[in-house]
């Protein structure tokens, strides 16, 4: 028998559109939640297995207690703005890994990793809060989701995720780790990118805001960031906002986010 290879139209992707929290954005993210949810459990197990953990114990504590907080907060908006299907099947798991990577992220489904490397810019809970709720908001906002269609669409020529994982799984599985931030790369990928670095940075900040964590903080770690950088490339090249511009945006935001708080404080 032939096998049928199910390409998404246009007017569908159209029609599963959903708005971003926060920025009101329109957004292709129509992989349903169960099966990028499991594929991001499966790849986040793999991660794990191929690293080594963190046996620095207050650093792990530090890590899953912020996280926890943070996810607290989350729930309290998604429930405050009746979106608490977002998060509906997640699994939340907080781990730190032990690398030189100045880096952290977070998959679909609530799977969190904080590389070592970052946590001296950290300093403290602060610190790891406003890391924790931008990656946090990745998840709650369906990048990876977004980025997985989009990579399903243009590379792959629209077949559903069932499909290109049981016709082209090494490569299903590479798209799969760039989509969830896990890694980078130079291409169609990049605007979007940077969008959804800036759409992070503002949903973090309120998560981070309503957990109770310090929100004039989050400029003075990605000032600390920024200066731990270096010489960094030009901004058409990276995935992440201009340093100046991303502070800039934070010191905007921060009056919004305590307003936020203040507003349904005790809800």
């Amino acid at each position: 028998m032939k096998k049928i290879i199910l390409f998404i139209p246009v007017l569908l992707i159209c029609l599963n559109c959903s708005t971003v929290p926060l920025t009101g954005r329109k957004q292709l993210a129509f992989i349903p939640s169960s099966q990028i949810n499991s594929l991001a459990a499966q790849n986040y197990q793999d991660v794990l297995k191929e690293s080594k953990l963190s046996s620095n114990q207050q650093q792990v504590e530090m890590i899953k207690r912020v996280g926890n907080r943070i996810v607290e907060a989350v729930e309290k908006y998604l429930t405050i703005e009746n979106q608490m299907d977002r998060i509906e099947g997640f699994k939340w798991e907080f781990n730190l890994i032990e690398s030189e990577q100045v880096n952290a992220w977070c998959m679909p489904g609530g799977k969190v990793a904080f590389y070592t490397g970052i946590m001296p810019i950290c300093k403290d809970d602060n610190g790891v809060a406003v890391v924790m709720s931008h990656e946090i908001a990745h998840a709650i906002a369906e990048h990876g989701n977004e980025r997985m269609s989009q990579q399903l669409t243009t590379q792959m020529g629209g077949v559903a995720l069932a499909v290109a994982l049981q016709d082209q799984p090494s490569q299903t599985q590479a798209l799969a780790m760039a989509a969830f931030g896990v890694g980078s790369q130079v291409g169609v990928l990049l605007p979007y990118s940077r969008l959804h670095e800036s759409e992070a940075d503002k949903m973090g900040l309120y998560f981070l805001t309503l957990a109770g964590y310090d929100p004039y903080e989050a400029p003075r770690f990605w000032e600390r960031m920024n200066s731990d950088a270096g010489g960094r490339p030009p901004e058409f090249l990276s995935t992440h906002p201009d340093p100046t511009r991303r502070v800039a945006n934070m010191q905007q935001w921060i009056p919004e986010a305590l307003a936020y708080k203040a507003k349904y404080e005790g809800k």
